[in-house]
């Protein structure tokens, strides 16, 4: 939309969609990567999830910190290719991302959480393109990206009911 609006060259516009492309692989394997580390313990007890790397022990949670660092180093290589204030926008995802795993314990809602992190970049995109922020574009995006994020993940949660119980 951004890059529509803005008249924006086609190379210029593939070469954002790489980046993005890159930025959400290396961002949501992060974000996984610290749900698995603060929910090593919980994962353990749900059987759907015990057999992940850190949980089952076939990777060390120092293993696990070093491999995140790796994540987030990349993941800034990809940020400081934007500009200034794509950059410093972006660092507001951070808390997001990382107090995530911490909601499930003390909300019923984490999966709104889940969705603030997530849906961050439909946020990014625009101010990469357009160098600011359009709100009355990018609010409606961002809400409807968060509504689906609480759709899939409430029927993704529902699978391990008789396991949360028990953890």
């Amino acid at each position: 939309m951004a890059a529509f609006s803005g008249g924006i060259p086609v190379l210029d516009m593939a070469y954002m969609i790489a980046l993005f492309g890159a930025g959400a692989v290396i961002m949501r394997g992060a974000g996984c990567t610290i749900n698995d580390m603060w929910d090593v313990k919980f994962d353990r007890m749900v059987e759907r999830t015990k057999t992940r790397p850190i949980a089952s022990g076939i990777i060390s949670r120092k293993n696990a910190f070093i491999f995140l660092g790796a994540q987030l180093s990349a993941g800034l290589g990809v940020l400081v290719q934007l500009n200034p204030y794509t950059i410093f926008f972006c660092l507001g995802s951070m808390p997001f991302v990382v107090i995530y795993p911490f909601m499930k314990r003390i909300t019923y809602w984490p999966q709104f959480v889940l969705g603030l992190a997530f849906n961050w970049g439909a946020l990014a995109g625009w101010s990469a393109v357009a160098g600011g922020m359009d709100w009355s574009v990018t609010l409606p995006l961002y809400a409807a990206g968060v509504s689906w994020t609480l759709v899939y993940d409430t029927i993704y949660g529902h699978q391990d009911k008789r396991d949360d119980v028990v953890a």
